[in-house]
Order: structure tokens, then C-alpha cells, then sequence
């Protein structure tokens, strides 16, 4: 059985690690491997994760399974898109779960934990940005009732980025 915590400074460490096979997994061959180690380094550091865990607008969930560390969900209340006219809406910057732990239906649990919590908060939807060609990613939110709703630039360097869909669930 899965269980969700709440990611505390103790966890920057660990976060810092899943980030980057995460995203090395999902994104590792979509820019030059220099871009994705300058990227990795700028973004995911211990020392980051640091930064955003003592920054109360973040809010980060880890999950569990069999007391092993699966993944986790990043998400911010009350954070504005341009193409969304609703003010309390989340953004729903990561769902990363390690690739031992695909296929198991903890993408939907950790998802469902997230959407709840945001009902719970008063929010009337979340939005999310998705590389286009991440088909696994888009294919799993458009089966929990995202729509997309535009289109984004994801700066990877200052000489490259990748193409990212905006995608929406109102509630």
C-alpha cells in the first residue's frame, strides 16, 4: 500500500536525487548532454531543493511504496497561467515517479492525493506545462481530464528549449 508524506528540509537530499534520474529518464535526450547536465545542476541541486523547501508557496508530497521511495508531486496554490482566467488555480509544476515504480498506478494516486488537496484548498482547477513529446506524460493526463490549452517554450539553455503543451483540468 502507497503512502503519501509530506516532503520536509530533510528530504532536499533525496529530492535533489530523484530529480535528476527522473528527469534524465524523461528528458535526458532532448537537448545536448552538456545543456541537460548544466540544467540538472542549476535546477535539482540539494541546495535548491534547499531553497524551495523553505519556501512555504511550494508544497512537495514523497511517495512510498513498501517503505521505498517511489516519487513525488511538487505543486504550487494559487499560481496564475496567462491563457486561464481563474484566479485559484494550482500549478502542478512535477509528478515524477522513479521508472521501477511505473506501471503500477502510483502516477494516479499521487495525482488524485494532489487534486484533493486542492479541492480542499479551494481551488478550481490545475494547469501544468508537458514537453510534446513526452507521449507517457500526455497520454496519463489526459486520462485524469486534462485539456490542452496552449502552448510553451521549456528553457532547457540559454540555446535551447523544448516545446511544451499547457494542459488543464477545471473542477
Amino acid at each position: 500500500m502507497p503512502i503519501i508524506k509530506e516532503a520536509k528540509l530533510k528530504h532536499a537530499e533525496l529530492l535533489s536525487k530523484i530529480s535528476k534520474t527522473t528527469f534524465l529518464t524523461s528528458h535526458g535526450h532532448s537537448a545536448p548532454r552538456e545543456d541537460i547536465d548544466n540544467y540538472l545542476e542549476q535546477n535539482f541541486s540539494e541546495q535548491n531543493f534547499i531553497d524551495e523547501l523553505s519556501n512555504k508557496t511550494n508544497t512537495y508530497y514523497l511517495i512510498y511504496v513498501d517503505d521505498k521511495i517511489a516519487g513525488y508531486s511538487k505543486i504550487i496554490f494559487n499560481k496564475t497561467q496567462s491563457t486561464i482566467t481563474s484566479k485559484n488555480v494550482t500549478y502542478l509544476s512535477r509528478l515524477y515517479l522513479l521508472k521501477d515504480f511505473y506501471g503500477l498506478g502510483l502516477g494516479k494516486i499521487l495525482f488524485d492525493f494532489n487534486r484533493n488537496l486542492c479541492k480542499q484548498n479551494n481551488q478550481v482547477g490545475i494547469w501544468l506545462y508537458v514537453w510534446i513529446q513526452n507521449v507517457k506524460a500526455i497520454s496519463f493526463y489526459k486520462k485524469m481530464g486534462f485539456q490542452k490549452i496552449g502552448n510553451a517554450d521549456f528553457k532547457i539553455s540559454e540555446t535551447h528549449s523544448n516545446p511544451n503543451h499547457i494542459l488543464y483540468l477545471k473542477f
